[in-house]
């Protein structure tokens, strides 16, 4: 026959998954508000992100502009977006290690560690 204790914790299992469901959508929240930046070329240029990798603000130093310095702008302004970038990937993987700290779930640790372009 059918193993009715078993229905326990599938309701278990379905009260966790919503509870980190909601603190899912907090986190995205919450990463919306933080700001990271990144910088090239010693803060000739700097760009600034949102925790959710939204790019917010490009600065580039008025001097390569008037200098006509096309090529460094060029070579700096990608270099800055993926500093950036980085730190909001880091800062979204920290947040998520401590939304889950505690919680046994197999891969997780390798997925986060993926997430930021490290290993294990």
């Amino acid at each position: 026959m059918f193993n009715l204790g078993n229905l326990g914790n599938i309701a278990n299992m379905m009260r966790q998954a919503q509870e980190m469901g909601g603190k899912m959508q907090g986190l995205q929240e919450e990463l919306r508000t933080k700001r990271v930046t990144g910088s090239a070329g010693g803060g000739m240029v700097e760009v600034e992100m949102t925790g959710t990798g939204e790019m917010l603000s490009l600065r580039i130093d008025p001097d390569l502009v008037a200098r006509g310095e096309r090529e460094i702008i060029e070579d700096l302004v990608p270099a800055a977006v993926n500093q950036a970038s980085a730190k909001a990937k880091q800062l979204h993987a920290e947040m998520m290690q401590s939304l889950t700290s505690g919680i046994n779930v197999p891969g997780l640790d390798d997925a986060l560690a993926q997430m930021t372009g490290g290993g294990k």
